[in-house]
């Protein structure tokens, strides 16, 4: 029988001798070979012995055998195109590991590209169409293909139409009984400037950027006590906060599927006329008084006096003001040596403003004292000061002197706040109550998050009703992978991974140790260099993925970069992370 014919391979072959020394040697032998099938039985036939070669030439004859294209290096291969790949990869693998993803949607072309818009608000927040500049620039855009504005409209659209069905699964995935014991949902709300004059939902309101002379939208967030966004409302820009609180509170029950929820909300926000409403509802609420009420509680024969806080920093005080309610009163010593120093500093600084004012009047640059009077008015409210100065005005002169009695009845409350709750002493105690109510620092975190440190939603350019809710939603989202990111890659960062809880909550809660540290030497533990949350973003992508030819043809293919020790870390700390919260 004729012998059957099969491609050549390299073998190689080792065998271990005692030579004439009685030493043991290994023998290694590298053989052309070719395998054929002769009567049944698989047979070698030695075609030349390679024994001779240095390795990396065998290496590139067996690669050859086995179908291989050889390129000489430096030469041949070609880098066509390098682009930023691994901050995007880095906001995919967390949004993918936690089933945010699928969360958004079916799989369509609407769902790619808003992925895309989280990933870019992530990694380089900007307009909308400055947002295509960055897809051509980076990956995004060779995977996703052409897109157009309208194609980003038409994603936005449809996220806007998705927006209820997606805020249900976030309720329900965060404040769902078994992972929020508490049955805590943090609301507040916040402001952006809007361009342009014909956003309807723009308005001139309450400025919380402290941005004068432009128009503004309004918008509420819902979060757990971490700070997790999970919900968002926009309202127009001069709607007052214990109206968006009312308007969300009366969707949080079928949000999160739990009857006796209880929201926190800042004392400008519940107020006793929102306290009312709330009366008819089963949700339980934590507040805190304003200044001006917890005056009258600290008036004579009042239940609010120092003494209180002689031996302890919180006392549970009662008020037939308050039915049903139960009353904090918290001092922290800390808060009143600052508010001490804040006080005679605007003291200072105004008293200096009207000196200008004083010389001015006294040169005759200002002869009219209703003038006199405004310029005034206007510096003493700058501060809010004007409770604590008399003063005579007239066309010729101006006079003042500080009021000691209010600035004394002022101090007397320095360090001073009262939480009030109506949720039982059983439910939740004092110590805890103080503690809920500081969290909303958390969400404060989230919009210095959204407004400032890493998402810039502000300003706000879209003209319409529908885009713009759809753009505060959009940044909501990107929030929230934001959120998971940071906590994903403290590490590896400066922030604090495990910030001590004072036994006292009233007391101020500082950095641990190894946070400062960290701070200090700008280093890790183990010695390799600390970042910020940005700047660790800036070095993922940094990891490119490669589009690469070879001379004389015309096929390509993409390779991504190997990454760095900390990429390949950052990674290991997204994949880990959310494996824990997809549970």
């Amino acid at each position: 029988m004729t012998k059957s014919t099969t491609a050549m391979h390299v073998a190689v072959n080792t065998s271990r001798r005692v030579n004439k020394s009685g030493v043991e040697v290994e023998y290694r032998s590298v053989l052309l070979r070719r395998s054929y099938r002769e009567d049944g039985r698989v047979k070698h036939e030695t075609m030349a012995n390679l024994s001779a070669l240095p390795d990396p030439t065998i290496e590139t004859l067996r690669a050859s055998l086995a179908g291989k294209t050889m390129v000489e290096a430096g030469v041949s291969l070609q880098i066509t195109r390098s682009l930023p790949h691994g901050h995007i990869e880095a906001v995919y693998a967390m949004a993918r590991g936690l089933g945010f993803e699928s969360m958004l949607g079916p799989a369509c072309r609407e769902r790619d590209v808003v992925m895309a818009l989280l990933a870019a608000r992530v990694c380089a927040p900007s307009s909308k169409l400055a947002t295509l500049s960055f897809f051509a620039d980076t990956t995004l855009g060779r995977d996703l293909g052409p897109v157009s504005t309208d194609d980003l409209y038409r994603a936005m659209d449809w996220l806007l139409n998705r927006q209820g069905i997606i805020e249900k699964a976030l309720a329900r995935k965060y404040l769902r009984p078994e992972v929020n014991p508490e049955k805590l949902a943090l609301f507040d709300l916040s402001s952006s400037w809007v361009t342009g004059t014909h956003n309807p939902l723009a308005a001139f309101g309450y400025s919380r950027d402290k941005k004068r002379g432009v128009e503004q939208i309004e918008y509420g967030m819902l979060a757990n006590r971490a700070g997790v966004p999970i919900a968002m409302r926009v309202f127009p820009g001069n709607t007052a906060d214990p109206t968006a609180f009312i308007a969300i509170a009366a969707e949080i029950q079928d949000l999160a599927k739990v009857e006796d929820m209880v929201m926190v909300g800042d004392r400008g926000m519940i107020t006793s006329a929102r306290i009312t409403a709330l009366k008819k509802t089963s949700l339980g609420w934590v507040s805190a008084l304003r200044n001006t009420a917890i005056q009258a509680l600290a008036e004579d024969q009042g239940p609010l006096q120092m003494s209180l806080f002689d031996e302890q920093n919180l006392a549970e005080i009662s008020h037939p003001d308050y039915p049903g309610e139960r009353l904090i009163a918290c001092y922290n010593p800390a808060l009143a040596a600052m508010r001490k120093h804040k006080r005679a500093e605007l003291l200072h600084v105004t008293e200096e403003r009207l000196k200008t004012i004083q010389k001015a009047v006294t040169a005759g640059r200002l002869k009219d004292a209703g003038k006199t009077g405004l310029r005034v008015g206007k510096t003493l409210g700058k501060n809010n000061m004007a409770k604590h100065f008399t003063l005579t005005i007239t066309d010729t002169s101006l006079t003042w002197e500080r009021d000691p009695e209010s600035i004394a009845r002022e101090a007397e409350l320095d360090g001073i706040y009262v939480i009030r709750t109506n949720v039982g002493q059983d439910a939740m105690d004092a110590a805890e109550a103080v503690r809920v109510y500081k969290s909303l620092a958390n969400v404060e975190k989230i919009f210095k998050t959204l407004k400032s440190r890493d998402l810039h939603v502000r300003p706000i350019y879209h003209h319409t009703e529908e885009r713009t809710r759809s753009h505060v939603f959009l940044c909501m989202l990107a929030g929230h992978l934001t959120w998971h990111l940071r906590e994903a890659l403290a590490p590896l960062t400066f922030t604090d991974e495990d910030r001590p809880i004072p036994e006292e909550p009233v007391a101020s809660v500082n950095r641990s140790a190894a946070a400062q540290r960290k701070a200090s030497t700008q280093k890790l533990d183990d010695g390799k260099a600390a970042h910020s949350y940005q700047a660790l973003l800036r070095h993922l992508a940094t990891r490119t993925r490669n589009t690469m030819t070879t001379n004389g043809t015309t096929g390509t293919f993409e390779l991504l970069a190997v990454p760095t020790e900390t990429q390949h870390q950052a990674m290991t700390l997204i994949h880990d992370h959310a494996a824990t919260y997809k549970k």
